[in-house]
This record gives C-alpha cells, structure tokens and sequence, in this order.
C-alpha cells in the first residue's frame, strides 16, 4: 500500500528550525518550500495496490530524495546517510533532526517502479509546470533547439577474446542455474573452468604477438562456445519453463561470434578485419554501441538527445539513443515529446547541420513543420563542389561553372536521388576541366529527392533572420553542460531504459534550478502562501521558544531529581 506524508506539519521538523540557515534561496531551500506541490503522493497512486500490502515510504518523499540525488550526484547510500547526517538535506525533506526516512531497498525499488510504468515524461512535465505556477514560462508557442552529447556506458568493454569469454560465461550461468549448480562447479564439469579467472588471455600462456597462436586460441574459444550453444539448445528443449531466459544468452553469444569471427577454410577462426556496423561492445550491456561526436571523439555507450526552449532554456524533451545513432534519429519524436511536456506549439525548431539532411526535412516538411539547420557540406576535395552549379529542379537541368548545360540525368537509387551527366567531349575540352573533374570520366551531379527543401535552406540560412537563428541555438550547449555537470555524462546503469531515467532526473534537476534562480533574481516567494505557512509564521517565535525551553529541561532534567 502507499504510504502517505501528513498534511499537519512536524512540530521539530529541520525546514522550519534551520530553513533560514541553510537559506531560503538556495535549491534546498526552494524544494523546502514547494515540496507540497512539486511532488505529491497523489501522482504516484498507480505504482501501488490500493488496499493490500505493507505502507510504504511516501512517494513524495521518495521521489524527493532521488530528486537530491541527481542534483548532488551520489549513489543510493550516500543518499540515505545525506538524509540521515546531512541538515540541508533535512531542511529540503522536511525531516526531524534524528529521523531516517527510508532504506536503500525501498529507494531502488521506487524507482525501478519509475522505470517500469514509464514516468519520465510525467516527472520532466511536474518540472515544466513548476515552471509555469511560478511565472518563468509564460508561452504557449516556442522554438525549440535539438542537440545530443555521448554518455559513455556503464559496461565493460573488452577485446574480442575477453568478450566471448564473458558471453560464454553468462550462458554457463543460466544453464547452471537449471540444473541449480554453481556455475564454476558446472563449467569444471563441463571443461571450461578457464573462463571463469580474471583474463581469459591472462590464462593462455601463449605469445600473443605470434599470428598463428592467437588464431589457434580464438579457434578453441569458439569451438568451446559452439559445444555450449547445441548443449543450450537441448536444455531448451528439456526446460521449456527456462526456454527464453536461455535463448536471449544463446543469442547474445552467436551474435559475438557472428559480429567478431571470420572463419578460414580447414576450421581455423580469425578476427574479422574491421568493425561491424552494429557491433555490440559489452556483455553487461548489450545495448552499448561503438559511437562518434565526431571524426577524432569516440566513446562507448548511448547518447543522450535533447530538446531546449530557446527562451526560457527549460528542457521539454529527453531520449537516449544507441551510441551510433545519427544526431538526427527521433528528432520529430523529441518535438512531440516536447509539445507534450510543456502543453505548447513548436513554432520552429533549430539544430546542427546533422539536422539538416533531406530525409530530416522531408520529414519536418511533411508535418508542417519549420526546420532550420545547416545544409550538410559535400566537399569534393580541391575540385568544385556541387554548390559551384546552378541546379534548376524546374526546367531539370544544371550549369556548371564554366557555363555549360546538362538535362542527361538517370536514377542513382530508385526512388532516392538523380544523377546529372555533363556531355564527355565538353568536359574534356574545357578549360576548368583541371578544377571540376579528375580522370578521363566526365563530371556527375547528384540530386536529391529533396533537393528543392535543401536549397530552401541555403537560401533562408544566409538570410539575417536564417543567421540570427543559427546562431541562438548556443543555448542548448549551455544545458547540455549543465546536465554533464549533473553526472549524465557516465550512465550509472545498465541499458538505455535506466540510463535514460538518469538523463530525466538530471533534467527535472535543470529546469527546477533555473526555476529557483528566477524567482531569487525576481525576490518574489517561492512556496505559494497557505494556511498552514500563515499559522507557521505566526507561531515561529513560540515554537523556538518551546524547542529551547525542552532543550534546557532535557539537559538539567538530573538536577532537579
């Protein structure tokens, strides 16, 4: 059953003691006196049986604590101990001096109930309309800027030996635990002891820097993972009830044999020589991904895609994508997402150049929406790139630079793009030919489908207006940092699910924080006046009064015996 936080105030609770001490201002301070409405147990009610079970701790309460969390960035048991020793966190809650509110087992289990009924979006839009009671958002029409920055995974990532290793490891673990053995005990039984020390290539006493040893190891480790897999196949077949939990591990460990192993003719393995497109990196976390900001920063792990109102800097829209996703991947889902939360209209909305792509758009442009970011450049090396030509989509034709015309063009894809051919014998006797084309071949122009949208673009970006625009998507690095600053930049969990509720929790933090500054900047209340703050106010000086009066008797108590 759920727990709920009295309406009548603790008489010795911190927030009305050391409120001022601690300091109305500060974010303690601001969640001290808006607690009441910024998080309520009443949102929470379907996470709870109505009428059976043990009370739990108040959902407010909880969601307070994971609140303060995110702001300070500690684990679980720095939290408990913080609302244990710690008075700002006292003050914040609105605990007693000696009260312990919760325990580590129950804080993790509210907020895995998060994550499982999905409340992200509801957590990020109590943020939002804090926001709103407050006076810092007042439009219902607002323009949006959309930005991603790498959070690296909390998986290990190990080479490819290591890597079958641990994905041989864990499907002995869940074949161990249908015949209810240990694991080691069941791989000793099984000859694959070996897998379970610390470094698989730790324990082969081999040159690692001889070619045909290294291949002759990698072949008996998929040798040993390929026994394993037919003798999964059979414990599938024999415990149906244990069928998926082992078909998921089985599945994991072709795909590392798939993704890493190339075999050679007469059975030997190799490594594969380059990296697979969607190659998993981690056995702990199968959902992290070899990823890229750009050409020299790469990391492992997820990416975290953001959506800014521009003017007030609040953040409407969160998602975590694979670690080699495109920037742009779930940009109109962030727009949604972001009219959502903020119960307002996306007038425009604005982002880099990995925006900008003709299949971005054409979907921005099929909705009805505005799109501004930079055309992606295509550069050609030292010849001219394709900006150099006139394409005139109406008449079907391009000029080139030295003023020469083209309509011969044919499909590059089906249904994709076209391809424009300059006629060969002008090209060669052109005398910009050393400038535009090498080889013998003429020169080739590639349309788009969405040809017509990009030079739309071109043309509204260098536009004072299109320029302006540009350059005021700046703010979005500003939040970003700020949520690198709240920890988001290393996942504290396992998979995309979890790391994104991380990535809400830093953002609720963000747009309270700015909420608080604007009303210490406007020196307006942050708590809304009721009758219990009149009553508190007026019997301030007698509670003190009587907190010290009780002091003092406990303290002379053995002298008056």
């Amino acid at each position: 059953m759920m727990g709920t936080r009295s309406p009548q105030e603790k008489l010795f609770a911190a927030d009305h003691l050391y409120l001022d001490y601690v300091g109305r201002e500060t974010l303690y301070g601001y969640l001290a006196q808006n607690r009441r409405h910024l998080f309520r147990d009443e949102d929470f009610a379907a996470l709870y049986c109505a009428n059976n079970g043990r009370t739990s701790a108040p959902p407010s309460l909880a969601i307070s604590i994971l609140f303060l969390r995110a702001y300070e960035g500690v684990s679980f048991v720095e939290a408990i101990d913080r609302t244990k020793y710690d008075l700002r966190w006292k003050v914040a809650l609105g605990l007693e001096v000696e009260e312990m509110p919760v325990q580590k087992s129950a804080l993790q289990e509210f907020e895995a109930k998060l994550v499982i009924h999905e409340l992200g979006e509801a957590l990020l839009k109590k943020s939002i309309d804090e926001a709103r009671r407050a006076g810092y958002l007042r439009n219902r029409k607002i323009r949006v800027a959309l930005d991603t920055t790498p959070i690296l995974g909390k998986g290990a990532v190990k080479d490819t030996y290591n890597l079958l290793a641990e994905g041989i490891v864990q499907l002995v673990c869940r074949l161990a635990e249908v015949d209810a053995e240990a694991p080691a005990a069941w791989a000793e039984r099984q000859g694959l002891s070996d897998y379970f020390g610390s470094s698989l290539k730790g324990v082969a006493a081999i040159d690692w820097d001889d070619k045909k040893q290294r291949e002759k190891v990698l072949t008996a480790i998929v040798g040993n993972a390929r026994q394993l897999l037919d003798l999964a196949k059979r414990f599938q077949e024999a415990h149906p009830e244990q069928a998926e939990v082992i078909a998921t591990a089985a599945a994991l460990l072709k795909r590392l044999i798939a993704q890493d192993v190339e075999e050679k003719p007469g059975g030997n393995c190799r490594i594969k020589q380059g990296t697979e497109k969607d190659r998993v990196v981690s056995v702990t976390d199968p959902e992290a991904r070899h990823g890229h900001k750009n050409a020299s920063k790469l990391f492992n792990g997820h990416k975290a895609a953001v959506a800014v109102d521009m003017e007030s800097q609040l953040i409407g829209g969160v998602e975590v994508l694979a670690g080699n996703a495109g920037d742009q991947e779930k940009s109109l889902e962030l727009v949604h997402q972001t009219e959502r939360v903020m119960e307002v209209t996306v007038a425009e909305t604005v982002g880099d150049c990995a925006y900008g792509g003709g299949p971005t758009r054409r979907a921005f442009a099929d909705e009805n929406r505005i799109l501004t970011a930079k055309v992606p450049v295509i550069s050609n090396g030292d010849c001219f790139p394709k900006t150099e030509f006139t394409i005139d989509l109406e008449k079907m034709e391009i000029r080139c630079p030295a003023g020469q015309t083209t309509n011969e063009c044919r499909l590059a894809r089906e249904g994709e793009r076209k391809r424009f051919q300059f006629d060969a014998a002008t090209c060669q006797s052109c005398s910009l030919r050393a400038q535009c084309v090498r080889g013998q071949a003429p020169r080739t122009i590639s349309v788009q489908a969405e040809e017509s949208l990009q030079q739309q673009a071109r043309a509204h970006n260098q536009t004072e207006a299109g320029r302006k625009t540009l350059r005021e998507r700046v703010v979005i690095e500003h939040r970003l940092a700020r949520l690198v600053q709240l920890g988001i930049r290393k996942s504290r969990y396992f998979g995309r699910i979890k790391t994104c509720m991380q990535l809400v929790m830093a953002a609720v933090v963000a747009n309270i924080s700015l909420v608080a500054g604007y009303c210490k900047r406007q020196g307006a209340p942050a708590g809304i006046p009721s009758q219990e703050t009149v009553y508190d106010t007026n019997i301030g000086f007698l509670r003190v009064l009587f907190v010290i009066l009780t002091r003092l008797f406990v303290r002379h108590e053995p002298a008056w015996a």
